[in-house]
């Protein structure tokens, strides 16, 4: 992508970024617990990173308004809608995760 200028990149990331939250919308049946297992990475962690960038460039984002933009409605509603609880499968592997990322 070097061929291409700044604001051009700049424009197909962020698109690039909608596109993954509307995925991410569209299947809401993948559980953060799964993104964590399997990506290491969940939807609170792009909230997380979005305040972060935003703090970077010296603008204000709480970490609610930045969860609410990233699930597209409040958290606390989608996770009563959408979150179901972590099997016993689920938590083992993310705690085998984790495990492993220590032992790295």
């Amino acid at each position: 992508m070097q061929h291409i200028d700044d604001a051009t990149r700049t424009e197909i990331e962020a698109a690039t970024f909608r596109r993954l939250l509307d995925h991410l919308d569209a299947h809401k049946e993948v559980q953060n617990i799964d993104l964590m297992i399997l990506a290491d990475f969940c939807r609170n962690c792009l909230s997380k990173w979005m305040v972060a960038a935003a703090e970077e460039r010296g603008a204000e984002l709480d970490y609610d308004s930045a969860r609410e933009h990233v699930y597209g409605m409040p958290y606390e509603q989608w996770k009563e809608k959408h979150q179901t609880p972590a099997t016993a499968e689920q938590q083992a592997a993310l705690k085998a995760r984790h495990s492993a990322k220590e032992g790295a």
